[in-house]
């Protein structure tokens, strides 16, 4: 099992419909794909966990590369791992900006985001450590 975890800004600041947009692509693409992660989202930055079979993950990040949405894409730890931190989430995502996105299933608002206890995984230690760094923009 294979995972790249990326950090990237956004051509511009997002709107709810265009996450929406991008949330389902994304879903129907890693399903497709056989990918799970976690993709994280606060005022115009991204930060993604994708997991799966190497060619599967190559791929989905090549896309990413070449998407229009992102620049300034830094990968910043890929690897193997003996199993999948998000098994169960095609794409789970988090945005600290945005209410109606809670209905939408495996969105996970960040004062609520409970990330796997594994702490022995960068990929993990990774998403807290940017929701940590976020948490100032969370409006309750």
């Amino acid at each position: 099992m294979e995972y790249i975890v990326y950090v990237s800004t956004a051509q511009r600041l997002m709107s709810e419909e265009e996450l929406l947009d991008l949330l389902r692509v994304a879903r129907a693409k890693n399903k497709k794909n056989k990918i799970t992660g976690m993709l994280l989202y606060c005022q115009g930055t991204f930060m993604q966990v994708l997991e799966g079979e190497k060619s599967s993950v190559e791929l989905i990040y090549q896309t990413i590369e070449l998407d229009a949405r992102h620049k300034n894409i830094i990968k910043l730890a890929s690897g193997t791992t003996k199993k999948r931190n998000f098994p169960d989430w095609s794409m789970a995502f988090a945005s600290v900006n945005s209410e109606t996105l809670q209905e939408i299933e495996g969105f996970l608002s960040l004062p609520d985001l409970n990330l796997p206890n594994n702490a022995e995984h960068i990929t993990i230690n990774m998403l807290k450590t940017f929701v940590d760094s976020n948490r100032l923009y969370i409006s309750f």
